[in-house]
C-alpha cells in the first residue's frame, strides 16, 4: 500500500510544510504550488552595485537567450526589426539618363531599378528657372532708354543675368569690362529692377497698380561703406564705443532718476495744495455750522495728506485709540521725525483719544510728514543744484585750460564760453538754465566732443 510520503513524491510535492495526510486541498492547488515552487528557484535577487541593464542580459531558464544584436521587435513608433529573406530583390540596372536642366544634350549614366526605366530623372523638379522680362525694340526706345546705357550693354545685362539666375555677385565677375565700361554691383543692380519696374507698369491692364520692385543704389553703397568701416575698426575705436554706449545708459537711468524726483515732487505739492484747500473749505463749513458736511470734510482730509490712516468698519468693540496708531506704510524715519518735532513742540505723544483730539491729532501728524518730505525734496534739490554748478565752473577751466594746448580745443572751449551761459545767470534763473554736464539734453555740444576733451586734458595734465 502507497504512503502518503509516496504519493507527495508522484506529485512532486514537498513534505517540509505538511507531514500528515493528504487533504482534498493539496490535490486542487497542486499545480499553483508547482509554478510557485518554480518561480522561487528561477528568479534571484540582483546583487548590489550591479546595474539594472548588466543584470537583465544574465540568461536564465524563463527567459530566452540574450541577443547577440541590438533589435527592437515592439510594436509602435519605433522601427520594426528587419525581416530578411522573405521577397526576392528587386533587380538594379546601370542605365543611361539625361538632365533637363542642361540644354547641350549630355549623357549620363546610374544605377536604377529596372521597374523605373524610361521615367523622368527625379531631381528635375528642382531645377527652378528665374524668368528674366524679355524686351522690344520699340519699348526699348520708348520706355527704356537711358543716356548712360547703351541698348547692347543693357542686353548683355540681361543675357548674364539669365544665364547666372540673378546672381549678381557671378554677372559682377563674368561682365565684360573691355567691351563696356567698368560697373558696381549696385550699378548693375539698379539698371535690372529699373528696367523690371518700368516693363511691369507697362504691361499692366489698365485700371490696376502693379507691385513694383524699387533698388536703392545709394542706401545699398551706404549700408556697405559703413558695414566695412564697422569691420575695419581698431581696438581703441571698439573699447571707446562701449564706454561712451556705458556713459549713455548713465545718462538715461540719470534721466529717468529726474522723472521720477520730479512727479513725486508733484505729487508732494499736489498734496499740499489740496490740503491747503480742504483746509478753506473746513473753515467756510464750520462758519455756516453744517456739522455734517464738516465730518465729511474732515474724514476726507487725512486720506489727501501724507498718511492714510485706516478705517475700522468691521462689526464690534474698538477703541477709539486705534485710530491714532500710525500705519505700517510710514517707515522709521517718518515716526522719528514726527516724535521730535511733537515733543520740540510741547505736544503729547499719546493724547486723549477723544472724537475731535483724534481727528486733529491724526491730521496734524499727517501735515507733520508732508511738510518732512517737502523739506527732504527741497532740500535734494538744492543740493543737486549745487553739484551741477560745480561741475559746470569744472567745465569751464577744463574749457579754458584746453585752449591753451591746441587750437581745435581753444575752439571748442570758446563755442563753450560762448553759448553756455555763466554762474552769476544759473543763479538767477535756477529752473530753466540748469545744464546737467554729462549728457542732458540741454548740453550744446555731443557727447563724445565732451569725453575727448576731458581725455586730452587728463593727458596733458
Amino acid at each position: 500500500m502507497a504512503t502518503g510520503a509516496d504519493v507527495r513524491d508522484i506529485l512532486e510535492l514537498s513534505g517540509v510544510d505538511n507531514d500528515g495526510p493528504i487533504s482534498k486541498k493539496d490535490l486542487i492547488n497542486s499545480d499553483k504550488k508547482k509554478s510557485k515552487k518554480a518561480t522561487e528557484t528561477l528568479t534571484f535577487k540582483r546583487p548590489e552595485g550591479m546595474h539594472r541593464e548588466v543584470y537583465a542580459l544574465l540568461y536564465s531558464d524563463k527567459k530566452d537567450a540574450p541577443p547577440l544584436l541590438p533589435s527592437d521587435t515592439t510594436q509602435g513608433y519605433r522601427t520594426v526589426k528587419a525581416k530578411l529573406g522573405c521577397k526576392k530583390v528587386r533587380p538594379w540596372k546601370w542605365m543611361p539618363f539625361t538632365n533637363p536642366a542642361r540644354k547641350d544634350g549630355a549623357i549620363f549614366h546610374h544605377w536604377r531599378r529596372v521597374a523605373e526605366e524610361g521615367k523622368d530623372y527625379p531631381f528635375a523638379r528642382f531645377n527652378k528657372t528665374v524668368q528674366v522680362p524679355v524686351y522690344s525694340e520699340q519699348e526699348y526706345q520708348t520706355h527704356l532708354h537711358d543716356d548712360g546705357w547703351t541698348k547692347a550693354e543693357t542686353d548683355h545685362l540681361f543675357d548674364l543675368c539669365k544665364r547666372f539666375d540673378l546672381r549678381f555677385v557671378v554677372v559682377h565677375d563674368r561682365y565684360d569690362y573691355q567691351q563696356f565700361r567698368k560697373r558696381s554691383i549696385e550699378d548693375l543692380k539698379e539698371r535690372y529692377y529699373s528696367i523690371c519696374g518700368k516693363l511691369t507698369k507697362v504691361r499692366a491692364p489698365s485700371g490696376t497698380e502693379p507691385k513694383i520692385y524699387i533698388f536703392d543704389a545709394g542706401h545699398e553703397k551706404r549700408r556697405k561703406e559703413q558695414l566695412d568701416k564697422l569691420f575695419n575698426r581698431t581696438p581703441e575705436q571698439v573699447a571707446e564705443e562701449e564706454y561712451l554706449i556705458q556713459e549713455l545708459r548713465k545718462i538715461e537711468n540719470r534721466k529717468r532718476e529726474r522723472e521720477k524726483k520730479a512727479q513725486d515732487l508733484q505729487k508732494l505739492i499736489k498734496a499740499a495744495d489740496t490740503t491747503t484747500e480742504l483746509r478753506r473749505a473746513e473753515k467756510r463749513v464750520s462758519k455756516k455750522k453744517l456739522p455734517q458736511k464738516r465730518e465729511t470734510e474732515k474724514l476726507a482730509l487725512p486720506e489727501m495728506a501724507g498718511i492714510k490712516f485706516p478705517d475700522f468698519k468691521s462689526s464690534g468693540v474698538t477703541l477709539r485709540s486705534q485710530r491714532m496708531k500710525l500705519p505700517s506704510s510710514v517707515g522709521q524715519k517718518k515716526i522719528k521725525a514726527i516724535e521730535q518735532i511733537l515733543v520740540e513742540q510741547g505736544v503729547d505723544l499719546n493724547p486723549m483719544p477723544t472724537e475731535d483730539i483724534v481727528q486733529m491729532f491724526n491730521e496734524l501728524r499727517s501735515d507733520l510728514v508732508l511738510l518732512y518730505e517737502l523739506k527732504q525734496a527741497h532740500s535734494n534739490c538744492e543740493y543737486e543744484q549745487q553739484m551741477l554748478r560745480h561741475r559746470y565752473e569744472a567745465l569751464l577751466k577744463t574749457g579754458s585750460g584746453a585752449g591753451c594746448g591746441g587750437t581745435t580745443a581753444g575752439g571748442l572751449a570758446r563755442a563753450d564760453t560762448q553759448s553756455w551761459l555763466g554762474a552769476e545767470d544759473i543763479k538767477m534763473e535756477p529752473k530753466e538754465q540748469i545744464i546737467d554736464v554729462v549728457g542732458a539734453p540741454l548740453t550744446p555740444n555731443s557727447f563724445t566732443k565732451s569725453i575727448k576733451t576731458i581725455k586730452k586734458n587728463k593727458k596733458n595734465e
